[in-house]
């Protein structure tokens, strides 16, 4: 009987570290995303910047 709660235990523990690493998966891809955006705009008001220059 024992046996049998050791193994569910161990089973929702590795379920449980499996989701905190999509979690941890997906915001990392929200980040990068939002630095990508960040810099493209950067890059946009640069090229507008060095048009007025001209």
């Amino acid at each position: 009987m024992n046996l049998i709660h050791e193994n569910l235990a161990r089973s929702q523990m590795a379920e449980r570290l499996g989701e905190a690493q999509e979690l941890r998966r997906g915001n990392r891809l929200v980040r990068a995303r939002r630095l990508s955006r960040k810099a493209e705009r950067a890059a946009q008001q640069a090229r507008l910047a060095l048009a007025r220059a001209l």
